[in-house]
């Protein structure tokens, strides 16, 4: 990590279909080696699926409250303190709550195996919009950890 100054935020431009800035970096996580093309018609057609299987909701609505549903509030770093490396829990940025919903929901759809990468992401995107899935127990998980490293609190800086 760099010690000199902060990295500069760039904003993500919205996607051209939805005007988004939420599908963008949605597009953005799914996106590998460079292709965004592919990404955009697995996002697009995630989107419809989730459009063809709840006509009356707005897939973008959808998407929203799956990665709010997916956000985690609180996770562990390491600290090292005296020698000792303790898990100090820490409020997590808005930012960055979303990057991990993101990335969480991502991943578990790739770990779907036997469906279309399409279906797949559409199938995590309604579970996570309805409290449960792979990501959402990812978030329980951290939330978990934070927890019971409470004790650690007050090493945090």
């Amino acid at each position: 990590m760099s010690r000199r100054r902060q990295a500069v935020k760039r904003s993500v431009a919205p996607d051209g279909k939805y005007d988004s800035t939420l599908v963008a970096r949605l597009v953005n996580v799914v996106m590998v080696k460079g292709k965004k093309t592919v990404a955009e018609r697995v996002v697009y057609g995630a989107f419809d699926a989730l459009a063809e299987k709840n006509s009356e909701w707005n897939p973008l609505e959808i998407l929203q409250r799956a990665v709010d549903n997916a956000k985690p509030r609180l996770e562990v770093k390491p600290r090292r303190v005296g020698g000792a490396t303790y898990q100090v829990p820490l409020e997590v940025s808005p930012d960055r709550q979303n990057a991990l919903a993101l990335r969480w929901l991502v991943k578990f759809a790739g770990r779907r195996k036997g469906i279309p990468m399409r279906q797949a992401l559409a199938s995590e995107i309604m579970d996570a919009y309805r409290g449960q899935g792979a990501s959402i127990r990812r978030r329980d998980e951290v939330h978990k950890m934070a927890q019971s490293n409470k004790a650690f609190a007050h090493f945090r800086w």
